[in-house]
Formats: C-alpha cells, sequence, structure tokens
C-alpha cells in the first residue's frame, strides 16, 4: 500500500499549530526537521546532552505529514492554505511515497557490533560473525542501549575485560548492579561474563519489561525493577546514564559498593571528567578508563 507525503514549509512560530492541525486531519504521522540542513544556514537545536536546548525551534522547519490516502493529503493541503494561520507558510509537495519493504530496510541499518574481536551484539535477523565466542542478542527497541553507542560499548568493553590496561583479564564482576539498565545490555553482559548475581533497576517501567525479556532471549538470569529493588553491597556498579544525574547519584550508587568493589560510570563527555571527579571526590577517586568519540569511562575502586 502507497502512502502520501504532504511537505509544508513553516516559520517557527507556526510549527505547533501546522502539527496540530495534521493531526486532527488524520496524518498518520508528523515529521519536523531543519529546512536549512546541511546549508550554511543549519541551526543546532538539540544542544549537548545534559544541557537544555539552546532555543525553541529552527527559524524556518521542513514538516513532513503521511496520509494513508491521496485524497486524504489533498484535503488536508486544501483546508490548510486558506487558514489565516497557514501566512507565511507554503506547500513545497504532495507525492507517493515510493513503496519499500520497510522491516528490510530497517534491519538494513543494524548490523552486529564489535565490542571485542570475540565479544559482539548480534541482531536477531543476523547470523553472529564466525570469531564471535561470546554473544548477546539484542534488536532496536524503545529503551535505550542496543550496543551502537560509544558508552554502551565502552562499557561492556570493561565488563569483558577487553580495555588495553586490563590486559585481557576479565574483572571479578561478583554480585552486580545495573543502575539504569534502559534495555538491559549492560546486566546481560555482566551475567555472560561470570557476575555471581545481576539486579538491573530503572525508573521506566518500559526498560525493567525490556531488560527481562532480553534477559530471557539471552538465556540469562538477572533480576529486573523499580531502583528500590536495589539493596545491599555490589562488588560491580554500572551506571551509564548522563553527567548531571550521575552527580546527584554519587553518594546512592558508591554506597552500593562493597569494600574493595568497582565504580563504573559512563554517559560522560571528555570536557565533563573534573566536574564528575569533584562530585564524586568524597567518595571515591574516578579516572578515566576509556575514550571514544568525545565520550569517556571513568571507573573508581572503592
Amino acid at each position: 500500500m502507497s502512502l502520501y507525503e504532504l511537505v509544508l514549509l513553516a516559520p517557527e512560530g507556526k510549527v505547533e499549530i501546522l502539527s496540530e492541525a495534521l493531526e486532527a486531519l488524520e496524518a498518520l504521522s508528523v515529521s519536523v526537521e531543519d529546512a536549512d540542513a546541511q546549508t550554511p544556514a543549519e541551526q543546532a537545536l538539540f544542544g549537548e546532552p545534559g544541557m537544555p536546548p539552546p532555543q525553541a525551534g529552527w527559524s524556518r522547519s521542513r514538516i513532513v505529514a503521511l496520509f494513508a490516502q491521496e485524497e486524504a493529503a489533498r484535503e488536508a493541503r486544501a483546508l490548510l492554505e486558506p487558514q489565516d494561520f497557514f501566512e507565511d507558510c507554503r506547500v513545497v509537495s504532495l507525492a507517493a511515497v515510493p513503496d519499500e519493504d520497510w522491516v528490510r530496510l530497517t534491519q538494513s541499518q543494524f548490523s552486529p557490533v564489535q565490542i571485542t574481536p570475540s565479544f559482539w551484539i548480534v541482531p536477531s535477523w543476523h547470523e553472529p560473525p564466525a570469531q564471535a565466542l561470546q554473544v548477546i542478542r539484542l534488536d532496536p527497541g524503545l529503551a535505550f542501549g542496543t550496543g551502537t553507542h560509544p558508552t554502551t560499548r565502552m562499557c561492556l568493553r570493561w565488563t569483558a575485560g577487553g580495555l588495553p590496561q586490563q590486559s585481557g583479564r576479565v574483572p571479578s564482576l561478583g554480585r552486580v548492579l545495573d543502575y539504569g539498565c534502559g534495555s538491559g545490555i549492560l546486566a546481560i553482559g555482566a551475567a555472560k561474563f561470570g557476575a555471581r548475581e545481576v539486579d538491573a533497576v530503572d525508573i521506566d517501567e518500559a526498560a525493567v519489561q525490556a531488560t527481562g525479556l532480553n534477559a530471557q532471549a539471552n538465556g540469562v538470569t538477572l533480576r529486573a525493577g523499580l531502583p528500590e529493588l536495589a539493596k545491599g553491597p555490589y562488588q560491580t556498579v554500572l551506571a551509564n546514564i548522563l553527567a548531571t544525574p550521575l552527580k546527584v547519584l554519587a553518594p546512592l550508587l558508591c554506597a552500593h559498593v562493597a569494600p574493595g568493589g568497582a565504580l563504573v560510570l559512563a554517559g560522560i563527555l571528555e570536557r565533563q571528567a573534573e566536574e564528575l571527579q569533584a562530585a564524586y571526590a568524597p567518595y571515591c577517586q574516578l579516572t578515566v578508563a576509556d575514550a571514544q568519540e568525545g565520550w569517556i569511562l571513568m571507573t573508581a575502586q572503592l
């Protein structure tokens, strides 16, 4: 079945009302992007992780609405153009979207991800590489953490003993806490690399559910739940979140680390290293253990 795409150009002040109108006119989806993307006039909108956006919207936005029938798309255009709020806006195009095998197109964007030469994250529709001795099966989903982001890869590499300073030695993980588990990928990795017991917690119930399902799919045993599930000391505490919440959580996370245990933090930009060290100084001495694409992994032994 073909879909039909209505594309509009609108100034910042008209984006919200146009989006709401398109949804009321039964658009299947409405997306907004910078009309000046890939040009010298392109504007950074979302800012850096943990920082507020520098502005509310782009000065010129391209609004794309998808409709199930051509008649519905044409009717939407005909109804919008005479409205007072359509002033300074214009229709760019109305056209059929070429038929695609959307499942295959989506799947083609996700390939196996190498963590170490023998440890890989492999989507369910791929065969594991021949050299993969340890595999996590994980498909892209609603919860954060598919193994593609540098912060996730660095955490998993530490868990697998794959950092240069570890010299291939798998750390003694013992009892593990994955705080802010997302998809559960770090908890699953810990279970596969010899953790005695794994607790995975998140404030998002969808993440808790995804973690349980992903653990089951990978044949590992762990407990997933809301943050109050975390009890007592752990030999390893993993937290891949962002710098701001990591600073707030410093006393809580450190209180969960057993004497001699390891704290592993990610979601931190290189320029944020000193502020994290300052936040954790009353409890431990954080050091940079790994760096990739502007992100760092910080660890401490308590």
